[in-house]
């Protein structure tokens, strides 16, 4: 992944992926915390990434929340792999740790093995400032979707959530694989 800032190195003629950004995954990380997270904050590395998982997925987002039944789900977005916890992404650490030194995100422990993430007063503004950016308007309104059905939920109902609905596209598949 790069940074937006260092893009001037980047080949010209190679074509730029929106995946391959940092800051499109940081926007949606800040978003995820401020829509889905209670008071600005989500509690839980699994909880975060399972929410972001039907934020990333919609369509398995639909087939929990009953909208529609679905025949393959798609991805509008940048894929996950299977991991012992459910979809993951190994970027997150890379990505919480570039909202970390901006002084957006503060991390914490919440608990033995629990890590709680929190928007500061910047991230808060960061935040409401691409919620209110039209780019990312149907973004917003999904995510909305997604935390009036999920968010109440912790990390391992989510996961036990992905594992029991999703048997053939997530738990058979071998970890480490592509979701």
């Amino acid at each position: 992944m790069r940074s937006f800032n260092n893009l001037y190195s980047y080949p010209v003629s190679t074509m730029l992926v929106a995946d391959d950004v940092v800051e499109f995954h940081a926007a949606r990380i800040l978003l995820l915390l401020n829509i889905c997270g209670k008071k600005n904050r989500l509690d839980g590395l699994t909880k975060l990434a399972k929410l972001d998982f039907f934020v990333r997925y919609p369509e398995f987002f639909k087939q929990v929340a009953g909208i529609r039944r679905i025949s393959k789900p798609k991805n509008i977005e940048s894929p996950m792999i299977r991991h012992f916890y459910g979809p993951w992404d190994s970027r997150y650490y890379h990505v919480l740790a570039y909202l970390e030194a901006r002084n957006l995100v503060a991390i914490s422990k919440a608990g033995p093995k629990t890590f709680r993430f929190e928007l500061t007063p910047a991230g808060i503004d960061a935040s409401v400032k691409i919620r209110e950016s039209e780019s990312f308007e149907e973004l917003v309104e999904h995510m909305t979707a997604v935390s009036n059905a999920l968010s109440s939920m912790t990390g391992n109902a989510l996961k036990k959530l992905v594992y029991q609905n999703f048997e053939h596209e997530v738990a058979d598949r071998k970890l480490g694989e592509v979701i």
